[in-house]
């Protein structure tokens, strides 16, 4: 595995972002604007190439974040999604969001932090059982 990023909401997007660019030193690696889903992400890190900080600003969200809402989840690519999700449920990590897509399954903590598990370059192949499963509980 590769650790990839730590995600944060964050509801001041420019107040946040003064303090891990201006004061923390970070440096923006890059951003995407999604208007379809109305929000922003912004990849910061020390430096290209380095494990990076996730910042989530959601335009509209009038959401309150409270301590565990402003985390969101810690993210690792792996070799196989497929294999990867298996082998988790084999010894009893339940799959919140199976990898239905052949690229992204969320899993939770026995603290219930929530992590992302990402497919090492292209998706796999869409099979079964993987895009027949239902999400369970939150991710």
């Amino acid at each position: 595995m590769k650790f990839l990023h730590t995600m944060l909401r964050v509801k001041d997007l420019d107040r946040a972002l003064n303090f891990f660019i201006n004061k923390l030193g970070l440096i923006e690696i890059r951003r995407v604007d999604n208007s379809a889903g109305k929000f922003t992400l912004i990849f910061l890190a020390t430096a290209p190439g380095e494990a990076e900080i996730e910042l989530t600003y959601n335009w509209d969200s009038t959401e309150e974040y409270t301590s565990g809402r402003n985390f969101g989840h810690l993210a690792f690519q792996v070799d196989n999604i497929y294999e990867t999700c298996e082998r988790l449920m084999e010894s009893g990590v339940i799959i919140n969001r199976p990898p239905r897509d052949g690229y992204m399954a969320f899993i939770k903590s026995p603290d219930n932090q929530s992590i992302e598990l990402l497919q090492a370059g292209d998706a796999l192949i869409v099979k079964a059982p993987w895009n027949e499963m239902e999400n369970i509980g939150s991710w």
